[in-house]
């Protein structure tokens, strides 16, 4: 088994890359993945898992290299620390293979419940998103227009691994409305304009829920091609919320109307 020891290797550096540099991750195809949990979760979502570093000391007895069709390195503890975010992860860091993330590629069911999100830059509301759709198990996430790379780290991290237990597709917000007026799924975009209370609409057919960013809102495309614009009324003093907050009000509705 091969053994890493200095921070100066070339594929340790290329590791580096990968955990900071959105081109870095596009040019390989590759991304990082922290902890034993993330990694199944990976692996369960057809993910190829490339190569798993290791550093023993920190490594579960109960994580059994053999079952992984990938090259394993054993790494020092100068280099886990350098490549690990938390002190959390067993020791464990494995580089994947990215997905395509294609409309093209989805699998919807006859009535299904999608998630949109457009243009969302903070990858922890993303991450916090991604971990809402699957407590609502919900279809698929489209990501419209996205200002991050999915396979950002943060990301990852925030999502605690459900970026790989979602359906998720990428496109722009236009090959996104085109795709769901095509396959005749209902948008309901959440905006401030010429909206009505999110609890007067039905999502007991194929719904999709459109939610963007918290200082500009949706573009206006979803606001004029929407089936319905839809508000979450307030009775503070400020008229918006965490994206994500929205988010989990909107798909819980929607779970509670369909009879969960």
């Amino acid at each position: 088994m091969k053994i890493i020891s200095s921070l100066q290797n070339p594929f340790i550096k290329s590791i580096v890359l990968l955990q900071e540099k959105a081109k870095a991750r596009k040019q390989s195809g590759t991304f990082i993945i922290e902890g034993k949990r993330e990694i199944e979760l990976a692996l369960k979502g057809n993910y190829k898992i490339e190569t798993i570093l290791f550093y023993p000391e920190l490594i579960d007895n109960s994580f059994d290299l053999s079952n992984y069709d990938s090259i394993s390195i054993e790494i020092s503890k100068e280099i886990y620390q350098k490549l690990a975010y938390r002190d959390t992860t067993e020791g464990i860091i494995a580089v994947a293979k990215s997905k395509s993330l294609q409309l093209s590629d989805l699998k919807l069911p006859k009535n299904p419940l999608i998630l949109v999100m457009e243009s969302i830059e903070k990858p922890g509301n993303i991450g916090a998103m991604l971990r809402t759709a699957d407590a609502a198990n919900v279809d698929a996430v489209l990501i419209a227009t996205p200002k991050s790379d999915i396979y950002n780290p943060n990301i990852i991290r925030s999502s605690v691994g459900c970026i790989f237990t979602n359906q998720i597709a990428i496109a722009t917000t236009n090959e996104i409305i085109a795709f769901l007026k095509l396959n005749t799924i209902n948008f309901y975009s959440a905006t401030l304009q010429n909206s009505t209370p999110y609890y007067t609409q039905d999502y007991t057919k194929p719904t999709a829920l459109i939610v963007g960013t918290e200082a500009t809102g949706l573009s206006n495309d979803w606001r004029v091609n929407a089936t319905q614009n839809i508000i979450i009324p307030m009775s503070g003093e400020i008229d918006s919320m965490n994206v994500s907050v929205a988010a989990a009000i909107l798909l819980f509705e929607a779970k509670r109307q369909r009879g969960f």
